[in-house]
């Protein structure tokens, strides 16, 4: 049986259907992951679960110990994640409710730990593709059998937070070739790719970015919008779980192969 990991951002603190079978805390040697996880099942796969910002949600995403979430992933043998995201829409297109399976990041944070590699040894990733082609390819055959739109493709910008975007900086990501805003993707992906494992993001988009309208940004419009798409955001990973193949065939599994100095 398939264990998978899977991120809930804001708003998705837990995936309807999934029975709980144990909690584990846990301790790593970058320091303490953002809650205990969840050890699930549904439909018959494993799954492992953990809320990126704390029960209840308390930690901003800027102070994740995002080193410790993945770090403590990997020691409980999971091979696959799945990270769920808030985003702003920054094009028309990405309007509020649309599902987003982005196939592109662009990192304008600053100050977040990213690497496990901080000593001697010496690493540098390819990260050319910073999600993983059969995680994303499995998420798109899912949102097409269970008749969920979904956008195929997309770049995530992502900045450190917590507070919200200009409209200045909005134009500029827009120029360099975002679609949507958010503040949690990086450094899970690279660091998911240093620690070998396949990672894929669903990012559902809640608002538009700053300045798109004129209308003022909240977080209540954040966790109103995830309430209303979870069914489809629960109904989608259900699917993609039995989708997923018990062997990989994608270059994740190798990342670190010729990466060292």
């Amino acid at each position: 049986m398939l264990k998978i990991g899977v991120i809930g951002g804001s708003g998705c603190y837990d995936i309807p259907g999934l029975i709980i079978t144990e909690h584990k805390k846990m301790t790593t040697p970058f320091g303490d992951p953002s809650d205990t996880y969840r050890f699930g099942e549904i439909s018959g796969v494993k799954v492992v679960f953990l809320p990126r910002h704390g029960s209840p949600h308390h930690i901003p995403p800027h102070q994740i110990n995002y080193r410790a979430n993945i770090w403590g992933f990997k020691e409980l043998g999971v091979k696959r994640v799945i990270s769920v995201n808030a985003v702003g829409g920054i094009r028309p297109e990405m309007k509020p409710g649309t599902i987003v399976i982005p196939d592109q990041i662009i990192d304008m944070t600053k100050r977040r730990e990213s690497t496990f590699y901080d000593g001697d040894d010496v690493v540098h990733i390819d990260f050319t593709e910073p999600y993983c082609d059969e995680l994303r390819e499995s998420l798109l055959k899912a949102g097409k059998k269970s008749e969920i739109a979904l956008m195929k493709s997309g770049t995530y910008v992502c900045v450190d937070g917590p507070r919200l975007e200009t409209k200045a900086e909005i134009i500029f990501f827009k120029s360099i070739g975002a679609d949507v805003v958010g503040m949690t993707v990086m450094p899970e992906a690279s660091l998911s790719r240093e620690g070998e494992l396949c990672f894929a993001c669903v990012a559902v988009v809640t608002n538009y970015a700053a300045g798109i309208t004129e209308k003022r940004l909240t977080t209540t419009e954040v966790i109103e919008m995830m309430k209303r798409v979870s069914g489809h955001v629960s109904g989608l990973l259900k699917e993609t779980f039995h989708l997923i193949s018990d062997k990989r065939g994608c270059a994740c599994k190798d990342a670190l192969r010729e990466a060292r100095m």
